[in-house]
């Protein structure tokens, strides 16, 4: 297996493309973190009207996909 230029040749690439990726993350960090959307609130401060409301929606939305699918 190790003989096998072409496992040389790959690892080798492998490496290069490993160590540029991880060099252009680091010097651009902060360019990459802002392509990331911050989430607008927290699982946990959702009001349960909100929560009731949503619930409502997906019912409705599995509703039709599924009168969709018989029809």
């Amino acid at each position: 297996m190790f003989t096998r230029t072409d496992f040389w040749i790959g690892l080798g690439v492998g490496l290069v493309a490993g160590i540029l990726g991880y060099k252009t993350f680091t010097e651009n960090k902060e360019k990459f973190s802002n392509l990331v959307p911050v989430p607008k609130e927290e699982a946990g401060d959702i009001q349960l009207e909100e929560l009731m409301k949503q619930k409502e929606r997906l019912e409705d939305l599995i509703a039709e996909k599924q009168v969709a699918a018989a029809s």
